[in-house]
């Protein structure tokens, strides 16, 4: 019953999540306005009116097969990466792990789920960017896939994987940071952390989303122009002409609809994480 519950809480977050992170890249994305043009989107809102308007409620959801097909593994080797790191940083099993350990496990989460993560945003990104401008080069993600590699090898699928480590290594380290710190924090005296509470749990899982958004999503913004623009020569390129043509506030574009999405869709990540343990606690303990 958990289960089934929590499968269909995370099914409806995910759709927030999915049309989010679509509107996300087209605010991160669109031009700064001249003097003599209107800035395409006014916000938030404002891109989602003209977005289902223009391509209608389908279009929210453009580029999202493939991180859509990633978010199973990735999710699967964040918390794998993050245990392993865990496991190799405790010596002893008596002993708690430090605030430092803890967040250098979630760092080579991130590290390990970069290899799923960047070539489906790279996809996502050039989809969203097409359907914005009404010009249409990919007829759909193995489209642009197949195109990438074609015209400029595995390179060119995995562009902006070094923005993709800057923004998920540490944004990573303070998620799984805080939902730990959070978890002992919430756990009334005298109980184990395996016994908090639901809303608890949501809680803890949904802050520590939201902060892990707070520090990912500078080099979010300068990963989606970087993977979206062919003009740009690298990481310091594209912040140079961030900051100079917007100002410091172009590193933050996209802000409403990041933290839309960020308590709801990682309040459900981590319920499901914890109902998952236990459900596998209960059938294989010795495990």
């Amino acid at each position: 019953m958990f289960k089934h519950l929590h499968t269909c809480v995370y099914l409806h977050v995910s759709d927030l999540n999915n049309f989010t992170s679509a509107l996300q890249v087209r605010l991160q994305t669109q031009p700064k306005a001249s003097c003599a043009q209107y800035v395409l989107y006014n916000g938030t809102y404002d891109c989602f009116r003209k977005t289902v308007s223009k391509e209608g409620v389908l279009g929210l959801y453009k580029g999202m097969g493939a991180p859509l097909a990633g978010v199973a593994p990735m999710m699967a080797i964040s918390f794998f990466g993050f245990g392993l790191g865990k496991q190799l940083q405790q010596t002893d099993p008596d002993k708690p792990l430090t605030h430092t350990q803890i967040f250098l496990s979630g760092c080579l989460a991130g590290v390990f789920t970069t290899v799923i993560v960047a070539p489906g945003e790279r996809i996502k990104c050039l989809l969203q960017v097409q359907a914005s401008s009404g010009k249409s080069k990919y007829a759909g993600p193995l489209d642009c896939a197949v195109r990438l590699y074609k015209e400029q090898g595995i390179r060119s699928v995995y562009k902006g994987t070094v923005l993709t480590l800057i923004r998920d290594v540490p944004s990573n380290g303070l998620y799984f940071l805080t939902y730990e710190y959070l978890k002992n924090f919430l756990t009334p005296e005298g109980q184990s952390v395996s016994q908090l509470s639901t809303p608890n749990i949501l809680l803890a899982g949904g802050i520590a989303g939201i902060l892990n958004w707070t520090i990912a999503l500078p080099p979010d913004v300068l990963k989606s122009n970087f993977q979206t623009e062919g003009k740009y020569r690298g990481l310091l390129d594209v912040l140079r002409t961030l900051l100079r043509e917007e100002g410091p506030k172009a590193l933050y574009k996209g802000f409403n609809a990041v933290f839309l999405r960020a308590f709801p869709a990682n309040a459900a990540c981590f319920l499901g994480f914890e109902v998952a343990l236990k459900g596998l606690n209960f059938l294989a303990p010795s495990w």
